[in-house]
Order: structure tokens, then sequence, then C-alpha cells
């Protein structure tokens, strides 16, 4: 892997970008497409807990979207995590998380990270690992969604990944 570009911009997504981040999420072939009407809300109403990276024409080359957990609030849910194929392989994923857990500690004070990823998708679990290598921070794992509750057909079970704690120093 190499560095993000110098002249990556990460910041919050806006409405205008929910079409550029449902085509990403598409054009990613692993990830579970939701409707682009969803993406068009997620940047709207998680735009402060989520991030876009631009490339130097301005256009999302990358997301990560997530939430604070409503039951734990120190607790960042990251919900998907793509990158244009064409900028893979530059850090841009880990450059969104490291920019928006960051922001996040700084500006909600979260100490933990949460996210799923199925069996086999190892891409994911690199990312999410070394992410809490980074950061010295401990990394458990536990299934939280069991093949057979998915209504929609055969899925994957979703392994939960707990990443902390998140601390000031260890966040940045």
């Amino acid at each position: 892997m190499t560095a993000a570009p110098a002249d990556l911009l990460i910041e919050r997504p806006a409405p205008s970008d929910g079409a550029a981040l449902w085509r990403l999420a598409k054009d990613s072939k692993t990830l579970d497409l939701n409707s682009s009407y969803s993406y068009l809300l997620w940047c709207r109403d998680f735009a402060g807990t989520s991030a876009v990276a631009r490339g130097a024409d301005g256009e999302p080359v990358g997301f990560v979207t997530g939430y604070l957990r409503p039951d734990r609030p120190g607790t960042l849910l990251v919900w998907q995590v793509a990158v244009d194929p064409a900028y893979r392989g530059h850090g841009i994923a880990a450059a969104l998380l490291d920019g928006l857990t960051a922001r996040l500690t700084a500006e909600y004070g979260i100490t933990e990270l949460e996210t799923t990823i199925t069996p086999g998708n190892s891409a994911s679990e690199r990312l999410f690992t070394s992410f809490a290598e980074r950061r010295g921070a401990r990394v458990t794992r536990e299934v939280l969604f069991a093949a057979g509750l998915f209504p929609d057909g055969p899925h994957d079970p979703e392994v939960l990944y707990r990443i902390g704690p998140l601390t000031t120093s260890t966040a940045s």
C-alpha cells in the first residue's frame, strides 16, 4: 500500500454526494447495496459521522459511513467503506478511517469503533486490524448476526469487530 495522494481532501459528505456514494458502493462488488435514496439520506442525516475522500477534481473517490450508537454514544459504528477501484491500494480507506475517528474523538469523545465484516472479506479484515494496530487498541470479534437471521436468501454471518479503547492520543 502506498500513501494516500497528497491532493486528497477528506471531509463530511453532502446530499449532492449521495449518487456518487451509491455508485462507489455498487462498483465495490462486495458491499450490500442499499437504495440510492438511502445514500442521499445518509449524506444528509449522518454526514457528521461519515466522511468522503475527494480527488483532485473534487469528485468522491471513497467514503466511510457511520453513526454513533444510540445506546453507546461513545461508540462509532462504521457501516460501509468503499474506494473507487482506480484509487485502491493508495491508503485512502485508512486515511478515511483515521480522519473520521480523529474528528469524532475530538467532537464527541468516542472511545470505541465497531464494524461488521463477513468471513473471507480479507481487505476489510486487514483495514480494521491495521487501524487497531496503529492505535495499540484491542480487537474483539463475535458473530453479531448469524446467517439464518437474514430473510432475503443466503447471506454470510456478520462478525462484529470491536476496536478500543480509542483515546485522544491513539485516535489520530
